[in-house]
């Protein structure tokens, strides 16, 4: 008997690494239709490929989606409402990046890793929720680094009103490597925020309920080299990064393999035990605290705010009250 999909997942960066790993997991369940909005479409249709011949799963598809750019998320929610798909149940947002080679802008004038990380999760996330039906599910991937109490070695964040992070001023005291990963550890407490602020906007405005959850959590995949992370440092970082650090995942609970962390995040879309859990921090298996900043709610709601404002998010393009 040929199995057909009943529910729908849009999976960010699904094409390699975490995001793959998490995809094949969930794949396996052939009640699922997938979608890889990627932007590389040659990487995505391999990916998409592989992830059939690995699954059985006939309804893995691709759809070209660039976070770094406004408008490619609003073509591909426009594209993605035209389809005859079954109800979207999950949205998981992994795609992003780390620059250590200087500043870069995006086409819209943003700092390119604020912008991907979390300008573009947070628009496609509020256009998608018209589409969305619940019970469903959100999961955005943050970081151990977003939590200086880690001491992961990253350079600490440095959250400041969203358009002064769209649009930094220049730091003479960083040199491009640190700033870069300043950004970074930024964005990743970014998603935390987001994370809380979407989770509580749901449950007050009563979009979700006990009985229909529409659940948002955050997940900390640890340290994954391996990874396409790595993909603007040196030749020989990446070559520590790739092929060195990878030995360690067999001696230290603190590093992990795409596989594992892979199965820990599919976990938040699929176990049954998770379906009224939301708003949660969750590293591998274990929900547990994120770092003393990112529970500030007025810093949180000032980012939902200021994303708006710098995405021009329109009152028709998402079911939440804009102000309050």
């Amino acid at each position: 008997m040929i199995a057909h999909p009943n529910k729908t997942l849009v999976v960010t960066g699904g094409n390699s690494g975490l995001g793959y790993h998490c995809t094949r997991n969930i794949a396996a369940n052939l009640d699922w239709h997938i979608i890889l909005a990627c932007r590389n479409p040659q990487k995505a249709t391999t990916a998409a490929k592989t992830l059939t011949a690995a699954t059985g799963n006939k309804c893995i598809e691709i759809m070209p989606l660039d976070l770094a750019s406004l408008a490619s998320v609003r073509t591909f929610v426009q594209k993605l409402s035209t389809r005859a798909l079954p109800p979207l149940r999950a949205l998981l947002c992994n795609a992003g990046l780390q620059t250590i080679s200087g500043t870069t802008y995006t086409q819209d004038g943003f700092e390119t890793t604020f912008a991907v990380n979390h300008l573009g999760h947070f628009l496609l996330t509020n256009l998608l929720l018209r589409q969305l039906l619940a019970p469903a599910r959100i999961v955005f991937v943050s970081s151990g680094t977003h939590d200086p109490a880690q001491r992961t070695g990253m350079a600490a964040p440095q959250y400041r009103h969203p358009s002064l992070l769209a649009h930094p001023a220049p730091h003479t005291q960083d040199n491009p490597g640190t700033l870069g990963r300043r950004y970074y550890t930024t964005s990743k407490l970014c998603n935390v925020y987001c994370t809380y602020e979407l989770s509580r906007r749901l449950q007050t405005e009563g979009h979700s309920k006990p009985d229909r959850p529409i659940t948002v959590n955050a997940f900390d995949p640890g340290l994954m080299p391996g990874s396409g992370l790595a993909r603007d440092y040196s030749l020989f970082q990446r070559f520590l990064w790739h092929f060195i650090l990878p030995i360690f995942t067999l001696f230290s609970s603190r590093i992990n393999t795409p596989e594992a962390s892979g199965k820990a995040l599919a976990r938040l879309i699929l176990d049954p035990e998770l379906e009224n859990i939301s708003g949660q921090y969750f590293a591998q298996q274990q929900a547990i605290p994120s770092s003393a900043e990112s529970y500030d709610q007025e810093k949180a709601a000032e980012l939902w705010h200021g994303s708006a404002e710098l995405v021009k998010l329109a009152a028709h393009e998402t079911i939440l009250q804009l102000g309050g």
